[in-house]
C-alpha cells in the first residue's frame, strides 16, 4: 500500500487554522500555547520556501513533535479553569477546547507525514545524536608494520634539494 502524498502547505494550513480557533478563548489558553504552535508554524512556513532544505524540515517534525508534550500539559492545567465560565462563554470555551483537542489529535498523524517528506528530501532514517560509538569492524584497519608504499608518498631524503615541502 502506497502513502499518500500530503501537501506541506495544507499540513501548516489546517493546524495553523486549529491553533487560531483553539486559542479564540484566550482565557483558557495561555499565551505559551499561541507562541509554542506559530513558532512551529514559522519554521513551517520556512520549509515550504525551501523546498530542498533538511533540516526546514527536520526542525517543523521536532517542533511538532514538541508542540504535541505541550499542548498536552496545556490542556491538561487549563481545561478546568474553563470549566467555571459563565454560560455564553462556556460555549466559546468548549469550541476552542475541541479545536485545540483536534489539532492535538491530528498532529501524530501530520507528523507521520512530515517525517514522510523528510526521507523524500534525503533526510537518514536513522537518528545520530553524535555520540562515538565503538564497533568491533576493522575491515578499514592498516597495520602500521605493513604500509602500502604505493599509497605513501617517497620520503626519502636528497641532500642536493633538501627536504620537500607541501
Amino acid at each position: 500500500m502506497e502513502i499518500p502524498a500530503i501537501n506541506l502547505k495544507a499540513i501548516v494550513l489546517v493546524h495553523w487554522l486549529l491553533t487560531i480557533w483553539g486559542y479564540m478563548a484566550f482565557a483558557f489558553m495561555p499565551a505559551s500555547y499561541a507562541w509554542g504552535n506559530f513558532t512551529v508554524f514559522a519554521v513551517g512556513v520556512w520549509a515550504i520556501a525551501q523546498r530542498d532544505s533538511i533540516d526546514a524540515v527536520l526542525m517543523f517534525l521536532v517542533g511538532m513533535m514538541v508542540t504535541m508534550l505541550t499542548d498536552m500539559i496545556h490542556i491538561g492545567i487549563y481545561y478546568p479553569a474553563g470549566e467555571a465560565l459563565l454560560d455564553r462563554a462556556r460555549d466559546t470555551f468548549r469550541f476552542s477546547a475541541g479545536m485545540a483537542i483536534l489539532s492535538l489529535l491530528l498532529k501524530p498523524v501530520s507528523c507521520f507525514f512530515v517525517y514522510q517528506m523528510y526521507r523524500e528530501r534525503g533526510g537518514d532514517y536513522n537518528v545520530n545524536f553524535g555520540f562515538p560509538t565503538v564497533t568491533r569492524n576493522r575491515d578499514a584497519y592498516q597495520s602500521m608494520d605493513q604500509q602500502d608504499q604505493s599509497s605513501s608518498p617517497s620520503t626519502t631524503y636528497d641532500p642536493k634539494t633538501g627536504p620537500r615541502s607541501y
